[in-house]
């Protein structure tokens, strides 16, 4: 059988947002995944997948350790000798991009998001900008997740011949049921995201603090990825917050929820929103791409411009007006939405499209 190598730098993020195109992969080929950790191991493994742990610093910017990285991923192409390759997020598609190239095997990347890359100005710019070009210079296809993501790669002299636009990672309608709507005094708003400045997460206490109260409760699910956790740690005790840290498995969380809460400076597709959108749960969320394909303002949850707390706060204030049953009926038609527009078995078909291709 032909090989197929997906490089990751999350098996969890591999397997709960990609887990059906890595099944139809591995219904025809021979399917390796090089990640850092064991989270979803047993998963892929039950799915066929052959399991290679490669160490990547997700958010280091160590030259040495990047080095390291490269090595690795040429030294698992030059054993294995996939037919194609198969890339996500930021390192991964550098690194893996580059080491791919040079072996002249075609590869498949994704830009999942840009985070704070393109904000940066000067030599740093340049160098993202560099590192991007030569990683993703012989791609067979890029995938974008929203049109501002490929304007700006397009605008940077970055995108390779051929891109193709799919709705984030989609949602698995099947794993993610719409739920009946909470009847309840109590409001529960649910931040779903890492505890990070760019994830909103000041935003979100801010308004926690104005607006809690013994009906108006502010959960927080996700592991702290910032020095946050001495802060989280007061709140809680002062009744302002909840900790659920992070999570494998969501659903039961955000059905717990009356309104899902994504205050991102950047994203390429919330998958919070549109699995938060398909349990029928209302959306607050920043007017950014990468979240506005995700919900209709006024009619499935309410925007705000991110960094901005007031904003927040007013969005949270209009919900908090409404009636239960306005809030049910707001939860009805995002999950709606997710049926016409993100079901996640629409991208696999388009992943697999560009597979068949090369293969």
């Amino acid at each position: 059988m032909n090989k197929i190598l997906v490089l990751t730098n999350s098996s969890g993020g591999l397997y709960d947002f990609r887990g059906e195109f890595v099944g139809e992969l591995c219904k025809k080929y021979e399917v390796y995944v090089s990640m850092p950790d064991d989270v979803k191991e047993k998963e892929l493994v039950s799915q066929g997948c052959h399991i290679i742990k490669t160490p990547i610093n997700r958010r280091g910017i160590n030259p040495l350790e990047d080095l390291k990285l490269y090595c690795a991923y040429g030294k698992i192409m030059r054993e294995l000798k996939p037919s194609l390759v198969v890339t996500y997020t930021i390192k991964p598609n550098i690194y893996g991009g580059f080491a791919a190239g040079r072996r002249k095997i075609p590869y498949l990347a994704t830009i999942t998001g840009l985070g704070g890359a393109f904000d940066r100005t000067g030599l740093l710019l340049k160098l993202v900008v560099t590192m991007y070009r030569t990683g993703l210079k012989r791609a067979a296809c890029v995938f974008f997740q929203n049109e501002e993501n490929r304007d700006i790669f397009r605008r940077m002299g970055i995108v390779p011949k051929k891109t193709r636009m799919v709705m984030g990672s989609g949602v698995s309608l099947d794993r993610h049921t719409y739920e009946a709507y909470p009847e309840r005094e109590d409001t529960h708003f649910l931040f779903v995201g890492r505890v990070m400045k760019e994830r909103g997460i000041l935003e979100f206490i801010e308004a926690a603090k104005r607006l809690h109260s013994d009906t108006v409760f502010f959960d927080i699910m996700g592991y702290c990825d910032e020095d946050y956790q001495e802060l989280l740690d007061t709140l809680e005790k002062e009744g302002v917050i909840r900790q659920i840290g992070f999570q494998t498995q969501v659903h039961e969380y955000l059905a717990a929820a009356d309104a899902i809460v994504v205050a991102s400076f950047h994203e390429g597709m919330s998958n919070a929103l549109i699995e938060g959108a398909a349990t029928g749960r209302p959306v607050i969320a920043s007017n950014i791409s990468g979240c506005l394909e995700a919900f209709e303002e006024g009619v499935t949850g309410f925007g705000f411009t991110p960094g901005k707390a007031e904003e927040l706060i007013a969005a949270m204030e209009k919900f908090l007006a409404l009636s239960t049953q306005e809030r049910a009926a707001m939860g009805r038609r995002g999950r709606e939405k997710m049926e016409r527009e993100f079901d996640r078995k629409l991208v696999t078909a388009a992943y697999m499209d560009e597979v068949s291709q090369l293969m």
